[in-house]
């Protein structure tokens, strides 16, 4: 048994990840809490909360603590802290963890305090703070500590963030707290105002996988879905084609893709040089959305390409940085 543990956790607005340190992934839940209205106690964290969402009697409400990136309930993100850890330590762990955790490049120093107070209200011996896109980049195996140029452009549930990396550091960064999540919502806003069909949010990211795309499928693809009639109240089922998802979903892409062209506008010219020749590095769930790449592509005239396993390069890159405190010790916080 190991007597003293690092553990590098990444509190995803959609999904919260732990890594420990000579072992890899050893947690992956959903970043989702149900509590007790009354009481305010905890009944269910992760896989178990996420499928009361939508369910619920009223005496239980369903939370997801992080919004945008950052902590937005705070007493709520460290009973879930809590529960993460006593997951992965063990329910009787004498010797309290060294903890590292990303957030994003642009928070404030208020941020940046909560998620460390919840860190270490929730059990962690020492807490340390890494930027996201910095912790992606080192995820995703680009070589962060040259003087030439890098971006990442991490697409997440709740927060897109492009940054531009170079001698270990951000150099330039923007980001906007639009992600993932919101393609869900506006996917089910346009089926409920055209077709008069509420769809919870399960479905409406079931959608997203399943129909979405950056680009115009040649070949529209198709999908059943159920929900309630919003004019009878009734059970209803429909068909719903990949165009009309696209259709939704197109605004808000914009709006993720505009995150690029503004971090370029402020980033020095020799650095942009090095973008135009080494292209940029797409990592985040959100980058897994079909053909987003070509989209960015396109759009910025740079070429994009996805990492391996972009879900996991933000917590892969804060372990790394957790194991290689020194090399990495002017970017920590």
């Amino acid at each position: 048994m190991k007597l003293f543990r690092k553990l590098a956790i990444d509190l995803g607005t959609a999904n919260s990840i732990v890594w420990e340190v000579g072992e890899g992934i050893v947690l992956n839940e959903p970043t989702v809490v149900a509590v007790g209205l009354e009481d305010r106690k905890v009944l269910a964290v992760g896989n178990e909360a996420k499928k009361m969402l939508g369910k619920t009697p009223e005496y239980i409400e369903v939370i997801r603590p992080m919004e945008d990136g950052v902590i937005a309930d705070y007493e709520v993100t460290e009973a879930m802290l809590r529960f993460f850890l006593k997951e992965v330590m063990g329910a009787a762990w004498f010797f309290r963890p060294e903890v590292m955790l990303c957030v994003p490049a642009g928070v404030t120093q208020v941020e940046q305090r909560a998620v460390l107070d919840a860190a270490l209200s929730a059990g962690a011996k020492k807490a340390y703070l890494i930027d996201k896109p910095l912790a992606a980049a080192i995820g995703a195996k680009i070589p962060v500590s040259e003087a030439a140029g890098n971006m990442i452009f991490d697409i997440g549930g709740g927060a897109a963030e492009a940054a531009v990396i170079a001698l270990g550091g951000v150099v330039t960064h923007k980001s906007i707290r639009v992600g993932g999540n919101r393609l869900d919502k506006v996917i089910a806003a346009y089926v409920r105002k055209k077709h008069n069909l509420v769809i919870g949010e399960q479905t409406a990211e079931a959608v997203k996988i399943g129909l979405g795309s950056a680009i115009k499928l040649k070949r529209p693809e198709t999908m059943e879905i159920s929900g309630r009639d919003s004019v009878f109240g009734l059970p209803k089922n429909m068909t719903i084609d990949s165009d009309e998802v696209y259709e939704a979903i197109k605004p808000v892409l914009d709006q993720i893709v505009s995150v690029v062209k503004d971090t370029l506008e402020i980033t020095p010219p020799e650095l942009v040089a090095d973008i135009i020749d080494r292209g940029m590095v797409l990592s985040g769930g959100g980058s897994q959305l079909r053909n987003f790449n070509v989209l960015v592509t396109r759009e910025i005239g740079v070429s994009a390409h996805v990492a391996i396993e972009p879900q996991y390069c933000v917590i892969k890159g804060t372990g790394i940085a957790l194991e290689n405190l020194e090399v990495y010790r002017r970017a920590i916080r």
